[in-house]
């Protein structure tokens, strides 16, 4: 019973093939070959991180520390262990797999040649990487897919002559040469033999102890050194330091080469709405409301204040709050009590508030976007696309409130990494950004730093001895909620009370509720602050999407889509929107101007003020006016609890809004300002 083979041996076919099923003692030892491989891919990784910090050190900012230093190399290496483990996944399964099937000890030959593989390519693009960042300051990006569009003798030229190509060839093979030699000495020291004991079920316990650990530590290299998803670091959220550097360090040359195809797949996504100049000029002068004829976009979208105020508020902040939807400030659910820091800032005096309002997409990086340019969803991944980068689009926010003398920071409670919304807004026009590498925080998760934190950042730094406008981006209302709830005074029986019977006892929804609790409880908080610590003072608080948590399994469009609009403070009352108003994100920017630009100031904009009485609001699926909202693409629709007694527009109005909205956007992002034909671009 003491065999370390459950089964020995099977005869197949003619040719009397041998399979043997399980044998403890070599899998065993071949698992410990892959564990030294995969220790050994780590070791390389970290070695090639800290000589690419070393090399390129002129390139980290004055402001970095120490401590700076050893957090991007941590983040480093948890990131890494992903990185190797989908590498050593090969020989894990053509060595130590069918090692279990097949007696020929030559597989284990297979783990050094690919091993040694592995080593070579690490080494050449650890070379590579290094005058790619000094030309593109990031470590590959989607731009190496666009090289067989350019001019590949040019490059080859430039990447020769001013790179040294020869020189870099012959150290990278050097280092390979080096690396593999190591790892052939590394794969030779001597394994350990597979316990055996002398009871049977004692061979067996140790057995499945060990595919126990197998299976946890799996889990562990998964989420790059956690074990679960709230923790897990990937390439999206590892930017946690303040140096551009430094983040660029933290990934691995497999997660930057990663980064560099989902890039580009997105790029290649964004294939927008089949829309040609002809039809461009009906849809802008649509929007422009009068008939305009010109072949710069930017024509159709200019505007100018009506009203105005020669009295502006000195601090703006505009508020783009982390899954908050409208559904929460509505009477049927007041019996929840989680909205109620929104509920009693909508009661003042100098607070107005748009129930019936849209986000831009369904996700935070398309509202930002929508709140930031103005643009409307059109299916592009505007971030990623040349055109953004190239100048701010006319449309844009913070070159706008420039224009009236106000300094402009955006702050976003996440890793300045993610969605490139750091090189984003800069690009638009944003003096200042702060992401969560640049402020202090005790919690947090794999998103970004609590709420309090982010907003006690803002606090901290903005100074009212200039006109200022902050952008803030908050992170903590989202999966996996890991806000301490307890800690922050969350009382669960606040929203059982209010829950369906069916409900109560739904611990998961519970806490997703609580997480809203608590966003809401921080925003209150913060703007009643900010307004003491600033006087002369505007909030603009709007949802950056819906459709996240919801009591109801079914609920109504209004209830599952609609987030609130709210502003207050200076020169706010609740006449400042007429009563039928309805909206979205692409809305924000000239109602905010209209709030605070003196009258005749000329502006860009796609959207309607909602000062001015603007009744309708789109984005990439629905409509929505006061009264009704409906599907975008088909004739469903459905009457809403905010307003009653209206009628829905009718359909040639809605076909006309959206059509236009999306075109002009979608133009403009993917061609630029000028109409002219598409063969002709």
């Amino acid at each position: 019973m003491n065999s370390s083979k459950a089964v020995v041996f099977k005869k197949v076919g003619k040719g009397g093939f041998i399979i043997r099923l399980v044998c403890w003692d070599e899998f065993y030892t071949e698992l410990q070959q892959d564990c030294k491989l995969f220790i050994f891919i780590v070791g390389v990784f970290c070695l090639f991180r800290v000589g690419f910090i070393a090399v390129m050190h002129s390139f980290l900012s004055e402001a970095v520390t120490v401590s700076d230093i050893v957090s991007a190399l941590y983040y480093g290496l948890r990131i890494s262990l992903k990185s190797a483990g989908m590498l050593v996944l090969v020989p894990l399964v053509c060595c130590t797999g069918l090692r279990l099937f097949l007696p020929w000890k030559r597989l284990s030959h297979i783990r050094l040649y690919l091993g040694a593989g592995y080593v070579t390519i690490l080494s050449f693009l650890f070379h590579a990487r290094i005058p790619y960042y000094q030309e593109f300051r990031m470590a590959f990006n989607q731009l190496l897919f666009n090289t067989l569009n350019d001019d590949v003798t040019a490059i080859m030229h430039t990447v020769i002559e001013q790179y040294n190509l020869p020189v870099r060839v012959l150290l990278a093979s050097m280092t390979a040469f080096l690396l593999c030699k190591i790892l052939q000495r590394w794969l030779a020291v001597k394994t350990f033999s597979f316990p055996r004991l002398p009871k049977w079920y004692q061979n067996i316990a140790i057995r499945a102890a060990l595919l126990v650990v197998i299976f946890y530590l799996a889990i562990f290299i998964r989420f790059g050194g956690t074990m679960t998803y709230a923790y897990n670091i990937d390439w999206e959220n590892s930017g946690v330091t303040k140096d551009q550097l430094l983040n660029e360090a933290i990934l691995d040359d497999v997660q930057a080469l990663y980064r560099a195809y989902i890039l580009h797949e997105r790029v290649c996504s964004s294939t927008g709405l089949d829309m040609e100049p002809a039809s461009l000029n009906d849809y802008g002068s649509y929007l422009a409301g009068k008939r305009v004829n010109s072949v710069n976009l930017d024509d159709f979208l200019r505007k100018k204040v009506i009203v105005g105020t020669e009295a502006p508020p000195k601090q703006v902040f505009l508020i783009i709050a982390e899954s908050y939807a409208n559904w929460p400030l509505l009477p049927k659910y007041s019996n929840l009590a989680i909205a109620n820091g929104m509920k009693e800032l909508i009661t003042q005096e100098e607070a107005a508030y748009v129930p019936d309002f849209l986000p831009n997409g369904m996700s935070t990086i398309s509202g930002v976007m929508g709140v930031i340019t103005g643009l409307a969803e059109a299916n592009l991944y505007l971030n990623y696309l040349p055109e953004s980068y190239k100048e701010p689009y006319a449309t844009s926010l913070a070159p706008q409130m420039k224009r009236l003398g106000y300094t402009t920071d955006f702050w976003y409670a996440g890793p300045a990494s993610w969605e490139k919304i750091k090189d984003f807004t800069l690009a638009q026009g944003f003096e200042s950004f702060y992401g969560m590498g640049d402020f202090a925080s005790q919690g947090g998760n794999v998103w970004g730093v609590d709420d309090a934190d982010l907003y006690q950042a803002v606090l901290g730094q903005v100074q009212n001895d200039h006109p200022g406008f902050h952008v803030i981006v908050t992170v903590s209302n989202h999966s996996p909620y890991t806000v301490d709830l307890a800690r922050e005074g969350f009382d669960p029986t606040i929203v059982t009370a209010g829950l369906p019977d069916k409900c109560k006892n739904d611990q998961e929804l519970i806490k997703k509720l609580g997480h809203f609790w608590y966003a809401d409880k921080m925003l209150a908080k913060f703007v009643k602050e900010a307004r003491q610590q600033y006087p002369d003072s505007l909030f603009v608080i709007v949802g950056d999407h819906a459709d996240r948590v919801n009591v109801e399994t079914n609920p109504a469009l209004f209830e599952r889509y609609a987030v609130p609009f709210i502003v207050y403070g200076k020169n706010i009352s609740k006449e400042s929107f007429p009563e039928q108003t309805a909206g979205s994100h692409i809305n924000v920017i000239p109602t905010l101007l209209e709030l605070v630009a003196p009258g005749g100031f000329e502006y860009y904009s796609v959207g309607r003020s909602l000062t001015n009485g603007n009744d309708f609001g789109m984005n990439y699926g629905f409509w929505i006016t006061p009264g009704y909202v409906g599907n975008a693409d088909n004739d469903y629709q459905e009457a809403h609890l905010s307003k009653t007694g209206l009628l829905p527009p009718n359909q040639d109005k809605i076909r006309q809004e959206i059509d236009s909205a999306r075109a002009i956007s979608w133009w403009r992002i993917k061609y630029g300002k000028m109409l002219q034909t598409v063969k002709s671009i």
